[in-house]
């Protein structure tokens, strides 16, 4: 019995220290945060009051803090703008050393190229500042370069940090159309407002509309609390992208494959589709706590997408293969690899049509330059002048008729024989003659006429045309890796 008693107190006075322990390590993070957050808030004033040294040390007490690459990055702004107000080589020497840094840190970063110029213009002004040291001191160096002037004055930059409660959740911005964004915990740098969403297998979603302030520090701290009765989906297709529809089509589509979320137990019914594919349907019976592969087989050909753009294109019907695909442009379509007839209209205009190959993964642009119709002020003249021979000829064979009838008339009445040198013979035979030239050159006019009308009279409809490949990005999710692909130029 004494040793029962004494096995308890022991294992009470090891849980004790087990949280003991535990306790400051799990709220070391939290403190760090907070340290890291006061000390950019003081660097940012600093800052903001041309102390930029003192910015400088407080951005590096940040990074100490919690090693943010962007804390590297507002180091070098500090030492960069102390550089430039004071000519100071020294400062500059600094600002390279710590944007190397920050690129080191975040070789991905989506400034790359814009620090990577900044740290070359400033390894020039450095050199030239060596060459000819400023005069005099405090703020009385020379002017900064022209290369460093372009450059403009640096702003320090703001930090949007995302973490939850278990980590590793999948984060998304605004919606789960565009895919997932990162995984927490994340920090990095956004632009206005965003929706943003936390969501974790067998955890309630986490939502939260934010602002993004670019000089600020912002913590968003996601507490996810556990759902034992939902289920888990897993939802992967053979063509990257394809769109997603949970029960509901008319609702939209929920994201893109491939997706993995949270669902309620229950049969539900997915749909997944992508252009130039048949859809792919099935229904899945969801049981609390499992976790449910859908995996969509899309059969079809791959696509390429054509652009049809150019001057007047908004007032242009676009028709591809007979059928409107636009009824006003720019006109951008996705299409099945191979052969397509595209032809463009537009009233009092002419038409522009061509036999186009579409090639899978590439985007075909067409820039059309439709020419005006011409005026057809010369066949209208020639149909005037037709008609107005046609009147004369049948006028002067009215004369030549009237005086065929009289000499009839008169045989008829039992009259002596005309004299052949009666004067109507002549009259007759030469409204005859004009009637028949007169008809000859009616219809050789008419005919003109014809032409005229029919002719493609001055410039045809052009186009040019541009073909460019479509970038394929790799795309990883659970259980699955593989391309997607995007446009860029």
């Amino acid at each position: 019995m004494r040793s029962r008693g004494l096995f308890v107190v022991w294992v009470g006075i090891c849980a004790a220290i087990l949280m003991i322990g535990y306790a400051p390590a799990a709220a070391q993070p939290a403190d760090a945060l907070k340290k890291a957050q006061a000390a950019f808030d003081s660097a940012q004033v600093k800052y903001l009051q041309g102390a930029y040294d003192d910015a400088a040390a407080g951005f590096e007490e940040a990074y100490a803090a919690r090693p943010f690459p962007q804390f590297l990055y507002n180091v070098g702004a500090a030492y960069h703008m102390k550089g430039k107000k004071q000519s100071d080589a020294g400062a500059y020497e600094k600002a390279v050393t710590y944007y190397k840094k920050y690129l080191s840190e975040d070789p991905t970063a989506s400034d790359k190229a814009k620090v990577e110029k900044a740290i070359g213009v400033l390894e020039g002004e450095i050199q030239r500042l060596k060459k000819n040291p400023p005069t005099g001191g405090g703020n009385t160096g020379a002017a900064p370069s022209q290369e460093v002037q372009q450059l403009g004055d640096v702003k320090v930059r703001g930090l949007i940090v995302i973490e939850s409660d278990p980590a590793n959740a999948t984060i998304y911005l605004d919606d789960k159309k565009k895919g997932p964004h990162a995984t927490t915990p994340w920090s990095g740098t956004l632009e206005g407002e965003h929706k943003v969403i936390v969501e974790k297998r067998g955890y309630k979603v986490v939502e939260k509309v934010i602002s993004a302030d670019p000089s600020k520090l912002f913590v968003f701290s996601a507490s996810m609390a556990q759902e034992d009765y939902l289920g888990w989906v897993e939802i992967t297709s053979n063509v990257p992208g394809a769109e997603i529809y949970i029960d509901d089509k008319s609702i939209g589509a929920v994201g893109k494959t491939p997706l993995s979320q949270n669902i309620k137990p229950g049969k539900h019914t997915f749909w997944i589709s992508t252009e130039g594919y048949d859809e792919y349907k099935e229904e899945v019976e969801v049981i609390a706590g499992e976790t449910h592969a859908v995996k969509a087989t899309l059969k079809g050909s791959p696509v390429g997408k054509i652009n049809v753009i150019g001057l007047g294109i908004e007032d242009s019907t676009i028709i591809i293969d007979g059928k409107v695909a636009c009824e006003r442009g720019p006109c951008l379509k996705a299409l099945q690899q191979g052969d397509h007839t595209v032809t463009v209209t537009r009233s009092g205009f002419k038409p522009y049509t061509r036999r186009i190959t579409i090639q899978a993964k590439t985007e075909m642009s067409i820039k059309v330059g439709l020419a005006p119709k011409p005026s057809r002020s010369d066949a209208v003249v020639a149909y005037v002048l037709a008609a107005g021979f046609g009147g004369a000829g049948i006028f002067l064979g009215l004369q030549a008729n009237k005086y065929r009838d009289e000499l009839k008339d008169g045989i008829a009445a039992g009259n002596p024989p005309v004299d052949t040198n009666d004067g109507r013979f002549t009259k007759g035979k030469i409204f005859a003659i004009a009637a028949d030239a007169t008809f000859v050159v009616a219809g050789i006019t008419a005919l003109t006429a014809v032409y005229y009308t029919f002719r493609d009279k001055g410039a045809p409809s052009t186009a040019l045309i541009d073909v460019r490949a479509l970038a394929l990005q790799p795309q990883i999710g659970p259980g699955y890796a593989g391309l997607g692909m995007e446009a860029r130029w």
